[in-house]
């Protein structure tokens, strides 16, 4: 007998796989985490090893099931980064560089060696690229697939197949080829329109030199296509074995991670707050931001990625906007600083922003000022240090800073480190002007999650900015939450992913804005918005 029913969520980022053993409450109760290796074999490129990720998968779910039942483990869910993952036509993997490390064969969302391909793409003004606000992204599949078959061309009909890292996971450990709907729609451009259209779109492969995919029936990049938590398959027996749990337990179709932190924090209630899921805006906080809108109708926005129908909650379409750097750039700007690399070898990265927050409230304190955010009136930065995601999808942009002076102290750094989390709550506020600009309605509140998020000024700062009450569920892990809940889905213990929604979703904190701060915010983003039109200027003066 079970007293309690649990459910696996597994969790790819970019730099570890994580796992949890999650109940049918929603609560979290056990974790696991390993490390993943990256390749780095030029600038721009980020590669990593199929072999390896599943092997840290492996690790990370026996982990959380010590002591568990096999039989009251119900159901597994899988997320994961929207890397490319390429196979020989024995499912072996191929290398994707001129490395020739077989190892090496996945190409990692963050990876910009496709500019090129991705221009060439959006030059020819396709209509499907409506549903990429305009442009596809260099962190897309189709530019990746293209400069694989243009710069080795010499292994290109070796390639036996082309999974989205979700999607590879779920072969793993069921053996099924089917592919989510979810990883298809938002980064392969497979077509879900408007008008009810659904499916590969010959016309547009063929357009930008890909039509060897049409080949027996797109066997390559998949012919079957689910719905994210239908379940794709059972547990392969030997896997179950190895793994000490059930033969032939559900496993869900899967999810990008963002879109599985979308999932696991939409259903989160708070305070006197408009549980509407079309009024929220979800941010999923790591590497990068994703900025995750759902609406009933579909609205289409200039720069913004979507609207996909049913990529992260069924029969509502979504828009995905984004930041390519957020803990990335937090790090980069730490890291790169002479006090911040002093700090670091003393302290821990965690450490070292706890320091900067309580040095910042000390300088505020000195000067007599009410706010920390008063502190930068001066100092100003346009965040794009890896190119814009969202709204202007230009991955060609460059970080900008205002207000440097000689000055190496933990207090410049501090200074710093204040200004970089200004600029990217600009970036959000951006983002929801272009949403609200299209047809969204005002938005009522923004959700939060990831490991930036852990950071109290970063989210203090990001409703200050925007003026609105920010929800920081319970749960913490709100992405493996999401990966559980498609497991819960794929098990039928609940009806539909809405409804698992509703009984998983748990409770939140609500971090209201301090409204005092808004003139000065006011400010500081008409300067945000006029460093990138003095880009522009620089740019046109260069040229």
């Amino acid at each position: 007998m079970c007293n309690e029913i649990y459910f696996i969520g597994v969790d790819v980022g970019s730099g570890s796989v994580r796992a949890a053993l999650v109940n049918q409450n929603g609560h979290v109760m056990q974790t696991s985490v390993k490390e993943l290796q990256t390749w780095k074999p030029a600038v721009d490129f980020y590669e990593q090893s199929s072999n390896n990720i599943w092997h840290c998968c492996e690790f990370v779910i026996k982990n959380v099931i010590t002591n568990i039942k096999p039989e009251c483990v119900r159901g597994i869910g899988f997320d994961a980064t929207c890397s490319l993952v390429v196979l020989d036509k024995n499912g072996n993997p191929i290398s994707v560089s001129n490395s020739n490390n077989e190892e090496q064969n996945v190409i990692m969302w963050m990876d910009h060696r496709a500019q090129a391909e991705a221009e060439f793409i959006n030059s020819k003004g396709h209509e499907i690229l409506k549903y990429v606000g305009g442009k596809v992204s260099l962190e897309m599949e189709m530019p990746k697939l293209l400069w694989l078959k243009k710069n080795l061309s010499h292994k290109w009909a070796d390639f036996g197949y082309f999974f989205d890292l979700p999607d590879f996971l779920t072969w793993k450990a069921t053996g099924s080829q089917s592919r989510s709907l979810c990883s298809l729609v938002c980064k392969w451009n497979y077509e879900c329109s408007i008008d009810g259209k659904k499916g590969w779109n010959e016309n547009f492969l063929r357009s930008i030199g890909l039509g060897e995919l049409v080949e027996y029936g797109f066997k390559k990049i998949g012919n079957e296509v689910l719905m994210p938590g239908e379940k794709c398959g059972g547990l392969k027996p030997d896997l179950a074995k190895s793994l000490g749990l059930v033969p032939g337990t559900p496993v869900a179709t899967s999810i990008i991670d963002a879109h599985a932190g979308g999932l696991g924090m939409i259903g989160t209630s708070g305070e006197s707050i408009d549980s509407n899921m079309s009024t929220r805006l979800s941010l999923i906080c790591g590497t990068s931001t994703c900025h995750m809108a759902v609406n009933r109708n579909p609205v289409l926005v200039q720069g913004i990625w979507g609207p996909y129908f049913s990529a992260m909650v069924p029969n509502m379409w979504l828009n995905e906007a984004g930041q390519s750097a957020s803990g990335m750039l937090l790090d980069y700007v730490i890291s790169s600083h002479p006090a911040g690399i002093r700090l670091l070898e003393k302290y821990s990265t965690g450490e070292v922003r706890n320091y900067l927050r309580e040095l910042l409230a000390k300088l505020a304190k000195q000067q007599k000022l009410n706010d920390v955010c008063f502190l930068t009136k001066d100092f100003h930065i346009w965040p794009d240090f890896h190119g814009n995601r969202s709204p202007l999808a230009d991955p060609s942009l460059k970080g900008m800073i205002c207000g440097l002076t000689i000055n190496d102290s933990e207090e410049n750094l501090a200074l710093r480190y204040l200004a970089t989390l200004q600029g990217l709550a600009y970036g959000t506020r951006h983002i929801m002007d272009a949403l609200i600009l299209a047809g969204y309605k005002p938005f009522k509140s923004l959700l939060i999650c990831g490991g930036i998020s852990k950071d109290p000024l970063f989210v203090q700062t990001q409703a200050d900015t925007v003026g609105l009450p920010i929800l920081k569920p319970h749960e913490t892990e709100s992405v493996l939450l999401g990966s559980a809940i498609l497991g819960a889905c794929a098990s039928q213990y609940f009806n539909n992913v809405q409804d698992a929604i509703v009984h998983m979703g748990g409770t939140a904190d609500v971090v209201r804005p301090n409204l005092n701060t808004k003139l000065f915010h006011d400010k500081k983003y008409k300067v945000f918005l006029n460093m990138f039109q003095d880009q522009l200027k620089y740019r046109a003066i260069m040229n």
